[in-house]
């Protein structure tokens, strides 16, 4: 996996003015689609007609936050790679390995899911909960810090 800096130094990241506004919207956004997303998952549960629902609310949480994280220390993404871009941008705070691959194959599945029509299956889509119920807390302690 490349490094948040090989990706600014390319122009897919910037370095901006922050802007805290956007990024607490951003961290509601994602709030509001992890409220939304238990309350699914509590009435309904996974079931093969909404495992992609979830695959894609499970990503967008995540991304949410990353990208208010980028606002908060004034960096934006554009283009072909910004997805890449943002995550590689977790390597900054200290996140393994492991969790940075699985992100990034979330990335990938969920590229599938938009534009080939894929479909994730019952057993992945529960991993990728159980992962973005990890994530989610971390992330956020990261936007706490001053």
């Amino acid at each position: 996996m490349r490094t948040f800096e090989e990706y600014l130094e390319e122009g897919i990241a910037r370095k901006n003015t922050p802007n805290k506004e956007r990024a607490k919207s951003l961290i509601a956004e994602s709030d509001r689609k992890m409220r939304s997303l238990r309350l699914n998952l509590e009435k309904i549960g996974i079931n093969k007609d909404n495992t992609n629902d979830y695959a894609e609310y499970c990503y967008d949480t995540i991304m949410l936050l990353i990208r208010a994280k980028l606002q908060i220390d004034g960096y934006s993404t554009s283009g072909q790679g910004a997805h890449e871009a943002e995550i590689a941008y977790l390597k900054n705070f200290k996140f393994n390995e492991k969790d940075l691959l699985f992100m990034d194959q979330l990335r990938y599945f969920r590229n599938g899911i938009l534009y080939y029509g894929k479909l994730v299956d019952i057993e992945y889509t529960q991993k990728v909960i159980d992962f973005t119920k990890k994530m989610q807390p971390k992330i956020k302690s990261i936007l706490e810090e001053k």
